[in-house]
């Protein structure tokens, strides 16, 4: 059944965190590969293991899951074909407060896991509260094309000019930022003109502060 309570949105850090993936196939390849591109430490729990999931720079036990053994974990995720497996991770993850998420499986879920389209610091995500995860999907494919390098840009001129107001001791709050991303940056950006864009910037900023 579908995670019926609103959702509470949140980005959690999992660097150097004990995580767990417990199956073998190629949809706990993808949930571990994510996490290993968040710099989890990531252990993965199966009796048999596909090659590019055991090649991902993680630790691979083949045998099935343990009882218990989610306690040692700070989160959680099972991608197994075995209800009774992703049951049993969820309800110890939930007995040692361990965030357990199952794939495909929203009523053995403590959190869920949206669509998402990455463009290096930026993350956008698309849910659907577990109810339909290919709408999920194809809104991602949908709008990912938006999110090219140029965003990288654009959080880059963002973020240097912000740190220059820090350090000459000024606020940042209360900045007309907003009008300054309405006024045709990213355009700018996409045409290779970073110079104007930083100057167009820094004279929203200025108007709105004066």
């Amino acid at each position: 059944m579908p995670v019926e309570a609103p959702l509470y949105p949140v980005n959690l850090v999992v660097a150097g965190r004990r995580c767990l993936v417990v199956g073998g196939g190629p949809v706990a390849r993808q949930k571990a590969a994510e996490l290993v591109a968040c710099e989890a430490v990531v252990d993965v729990v199966a009796p048999e293991v596909v090659d590019d999931l055991a090649a991902l720079p993680l630790t691979v036990y083949r045998r099935r899951y343990e009882s218990g053994e989610v306690a040692g974990y700070r989160l959680a995720i099972t991608a197994t074909d075995d209800p009774a497996v992703n049951r049993q991770v969820f309800l110890e993850g939930e007995e040692h407060g361990v965030w357990v998420n199952s794939a495909d499986d929203p009523a053995n879920c403590a959190f869920t896991l949206p669509s998402r389209v990455r463009q290096g610091p930026l993350l956008v995500t698309f849910a659907t509260g577990g109810r339909s995860p290919a709408l999920a999907t194809w809104l991602r494919r949908r709008f990912s094309s938006e999110f090219g390098p140029e965003y990288l840009d654009l959080i880059d001129v963002l973020s240097e000019e912000r740190a220059r107001l820090q350090r000459d001791g000024r606020p940042t709050e209360g900045l007309d930022w907003q009008g300054a991303l309405d006024s045709g940056m990213l355009e700018l950006i996409r045409e290779g003109r970073l110079a104007e864009a930083k100057e167009r910037l820094k004279a929203c900023l200025s108007s709105s502060s004066a």
